[in-house]
């Protein structure tokens, strides 16, 4: 009897430490999943692509040729806002970079041209590196913070940011995306 005792009381001792376990690993597992579902990247809360931009050495000449190629009127250029209200970070730290950019309005998109002036920026160093042609894909956002970390923990870094009024007002931001996209991420909001 006493044999048979014990035997049902190992039995028991067992099965409750693998219900424990059990318990515990399910726990575990819950909470896991959860911290993935909150770290990992989210799609991009917009579908909404408002510009093309294409880096150019010349932005006088490159928007006659723009147009004249369109049968379009010459768009105006304008100068971005000088570093104390532009508030450029360039990799971190503030920069006097400047841009002038003229928009082509066509029935779908707008094509920004962009000559780089100034100090270092992204615009500065793509003229450097490789010359005329596409740099980015702009997209309206709502929250760019949060876009920010979202786009971040894409494996897509944030290389520049800063403020206009020239058009609108409001903030951009530029992510190194090349390696996955094949071309730069703007957002703007």
């Amino acid at each position: 009897m006493y044999k048979r005792i014990l035997a049902a009381g190992i039995v028991l001792a067992i099965l409750c430490a693998v219900m424990v376990t059990h318990a515990t690993t399910e726990k575990c597992q819950k909470a896991c999943e959860a911290k993935k579902a909150c770290n990992s990247p989210k799609p991009l809360a917009t579908k909404n692509m408002v510009h093309i931009a294409v880096i150019v050495r010349d932005v006088e000449k490159a928007s006659k040729a723009w147009a004249d190629l369109f049968g379009m009127e010459v768009p105006q250029w304008s100068l971005n806002d000088p570093p104390e209200k532009s508030n450029i970070l360039y990799r971190g730290k503030t920069t006097d970079a400047r841009l002038k950019t003229a928009f082509l309005k066509f029935d779908n998109l707008r094509v920004e041209l962009m000559e780089p002036v100034g100090g270092p920026s992204i615009w500065m160093d793509f003229l450097q590196t490789k010359g005329e042609g596409v740099h980015h894909i702009a997209f309206d956002v709502k929250g760019i913070e949060e876009q920010i970390a979202n786009i971040e923990s894409w494996g897509m870094p944030l290389v520049q940011r800063g403020e206009w009024t020239v058009y609108t007002g409001g903030c951009y931001t530029y992510f190194e995306s090349e390696p996955q996209l094949g071309v730069i991420l703007e957002l703007l909001e």
